[in-house]
């Protein structure tokens, strides 16, 4: 029982070893492309997070309570990426020209 403990503490930190050293090397440019797929598969997660809350057998109520928050929290951070995502998106695109206002006095000088 320990032994598998200690084998899945092993791999989620080197997971976060590897996952770092990955998003260090991730140029500025590729960032929204990679949050989008991140986006993604924490969209997963949470759908994997409500088939483990629905398969519970005779959960306690503390049970019920730290799964429930892992999939509020977990869905607060899907909806937030995306959030984020469609932010930095908007700032590649390009800004729309204002409407050129007329004065009155220019069409009334138009028309004659």
């Amino acid at each position: 029982m320990y032994t598998e403990l200690l084998a899945n503490i092993a791999i989620l930190v080197l997971s976060g070893f590897v996952g770092f050293a990955v998003i260090s090397k991730v140029p500025n440019t590729l960032h929204t492309p990679l949050m989008s797929g991140t986006n993604a598969i924490h969209g997963i997660v949470v759908l994997g997070a409500l088939v483990t809350l629905g398969n519970v057998q005779d959960p306690s109520i503390l049970t019920q309570i730290i799964l429930f928050v892992a999939v509020v929290f977990g869905t607060l951070n899907v909806i937030g990426g995306f959030v984020v995502t469609d932010r930095m998106l908007g700032m590649f695109k390009g800004k729309k020209a204002a409407p050129v206002k007329v004065a009155s006095a220019e069409r009334s000088e138009g028309a004659a």
